[in-house]
């Protein structure tokens, strides 16, 4: 978890490989829709330009969906989700269904003006619509309104890693890595997850 910008898919990459899980990005499936001009893409488009988050039913739905293929039966790596407290409801609904549960919630902590030049930069290099200053500080407002109680409520069940995302992105990586071998059973002879 990490407000945009904070750097979650491009670590997201790397943690999948390490521990050998898939990463399920709701960003990315939702973008993928939006690509393929589905009535789903159509209308996330419009939400995204907005700077608003897609209906949770349509998150948990996507999600659920996601964690039921067969690639992440052995675990798995969420990106961008829960993002709000009835995703957190819905989400633990789904892995009661499975007899599952979170092992760690890791937040990327980056301060705000950063994010904003990250995200600021992103959309030059990108050509992403939902990058430019108005939509951005709306992401930002929503996040600490929406998002942050979803870590307070993880926080509170002791499953919460914070991780400074300042820095290159290997300094960040060396810092996920620090905070996530311990939960994962990574050894000295490698991972045992």
């Amino acid at each position: 978890m990490g407000a945009p910008g904070s750097g979650k898919g491009t670590q997201a990459v790397t943690i999948s490989a390490r521990y050998r899980v898939p990463a399920i990005s709701t960003g990315d499936m939702f973008r993928a829709a939006v690509a393929s001009g589905s009535p789903l893409g159509v209308q996330v488009k419009a939400l995204l330009d907005s700077g608003a988050l897609v209906p949770d039913e349509i998150t948990d739905q996507v999600v659920s969906s996601r964690l039921r293929e067969p690639d992440a039966t052995a675990g798995w790596l969420l990106d961008g989700y829960p993002r709000t407290l009835a995703q957190v409801a819905a989400l633990d609904s789904c892995l009661a269904e499975y007899d599952k549960q979170l092992n760690c919630v890791l937040v990327i902590e980056v301060p705000t003006e950063e994010l904003i030049h990250r995200l600021l930069l992103r959309g030059e290099r990108e050509g992403r619509s939902d990058d430019n200053a108005e939509t951005i500080a709306r992401r930002l407002d929503v996040y600490r309104d929406q998002t942050e109680p979803v870590i307070a409520q993880y926080a509170s069940r002791g499953i919460v890693a914070r991780v400074d995302g300042t820095g290159t992105v290997a300094e960040t990586a060396a810092r996920i890595t620090a905070a996530l071998d311990p939960v994962a059973g990574v050894t000295s002879r490698g991972c045992d997850c």
